[in-house]
């Protein structure tokens, strides 16, 4: 009796099904966390005529102040009154050593905030020794009449 030997021919096509797997539950976890990684606070900023503020090229400090008068940083992460001015010291002692020139200061308020939480927010920042203070505000949209 003869035995025909068969060789098994090495396969020559590679299984993709794991790695589409893997692909799409990346996805899915990319999806879900992108809306999550928007920092900041939602602030409904008043209208205004004014002209846009010429920069010095330097990232600005940006406190916000929502409608409740609690006070942010940049990332928004919140800030009580009494830590407001130390915190701005450091951002801007962190500034001056790389930099010669002071960074800005950056106030957004809410349009329903209470004047005396902007006016507190400026305070804090001239005893920090902020020597260019600002506040924000969206462009007055043309209406079409």
């Amino acid at each position: 009796m003869a035995r025909k030997c068969k060789r098994r021919r090495a396969m020559a096509e590679m299984n993709v099904v794991p790695y589409i797997d893997v692909m799409l539950v990346l996805l899915v976890i990319f999806m879900v966390t992108a809306p999550m990684l928007q920092t900041g606070v939602q602030i409904n900023l008043p209208d205004a005529e004014a002209k846009a503020v010429k920069t010095n090229h330097q990232t600005p400090i940006i406190i916000s102040v929502d409608k409740d008068g609690n006070y942010y940083d940049d990332e928004g992460i919140e800030i009580r009154l009494t830590e407001l001015s130390e915190y701005l010291t450091s951002q801007l002692k962190n500034s001056q050593s790389e930099h010669q020139t002071i960074r800005p200061v950056y106030i957004r308020g809410d349009q329903s905030v209470a004047y005396r939480y902007l006016m507190q927010a400026m305070v804090a920042a001239q005893r920090a020794g902020a020597k260019n203070i600002n506040l924000m505000a969206d462009p007055k949209t043309q209406s079409k009449n």
